[in-house]
């Protein structure tokens, strides 16, 4: 299973970006997928899970409302919108595929597939 992690950047403080997550994985459709990132110094953290289906997404409180996750079965594709960006969202962002289950979860423990990262850098 390989995951390519697309759409990182410089954005301004206030800014949009949308990530893709595209997956060779045939059973893309069948796994719950996260988002998840890391910030220079720091430990990688949850952002976003979503459901097999999309029909059930979970954020971390520091993104709710201003983050989407979504995902696209046809395509095999899973995205996070990002908007009102900060200085606080630079990083680098990984999307995963989860292990076994088909719901959703925030566990990195739980993801057994992870794409490279692409990195987000928001200027203030």
């Amino acid at each position: 299973v390989q995951l390519q992690a697309s759409g990182g950047g410089l954005v301004q403080a206030g800014g949009s970006l949308r990530l893709s997550c595209a997956t060779s994985d045939r059973n893309f459709r069948s796994y719950g997928m996260g988002w998840f990132r890391q910030a220079p110094g720091k430990e990688r953290e949850f952002v976003a899970a979503i459901s097999w289906g999309g029909g059930r997404t979970d954020y971390a409180n520091s993104v709710k409302g201003r983050f989407t996750i979504s995902r696209d079965n046809a395509k095999d594709t899973v995205y996070l919108q990002m908007s009102s960006l900060t200085s606080e969202d630079t990083a680098v962002y990984f999307c995963a595929r989860a292990a076994i289950t088909a719901g959703l979860t925030t566990r990195e423990s739980d993801y057994a597939y992870w794409g490279q990262g692409t990195l987000v850098t928001v200027s203030s």
